[in-house]
């Protein structure tokens, strides 16, 4: 499960640019195409966190929807996997969004 190292890094982020204040919230951007589970980084947080300044902190995650380009016709698609096609059939289309994996923001005291 590599949303363990995942999650270990996001507090490690998260408690470095704390500089020694407890951390509240945390806000995470997920792409849906990027291989990660929320549920786990759910479940890791709050093993992760203990003993930091994260701990006790509520995580929300934001769900990114996958969004791909056509190369053939411009058009932009809804993806929910990385190998779809356009409606106008063509199968060459680039990632523009849902890959991603983002510390969107914290709150500290």
């Amino acid at each position: 499960m590599h949303e363990l190292g995942i999650t270990r890094n996001i507090v490690s982020i998260c408690s470095e640019q704390a500089r020694g204040r407890k951390v509240t919230r945390v806000r995470l951007e997920v792409g849906l195409l990027s291989g990660v589970v929320p549920d786990a980084i759910r479940f890791c947080f709050d093993v992760c966190s203990q003993g930091t300044p994260l701990e006790g902190a509520d995580l929300e995650v934001l769900d990114i929807p996958g969004e791909g380009e056509c190369r053939s016709c411009g058009k932009r698609v809804a993806l929910q996997q990385v190998f779809e096609h356009c409606a106008c059939g063509a199968g060459d289309l680039i990632c523009v969004a849902g890959k991603e994996l983002n510390i969107k923001d914290m709150e500290v005291q």
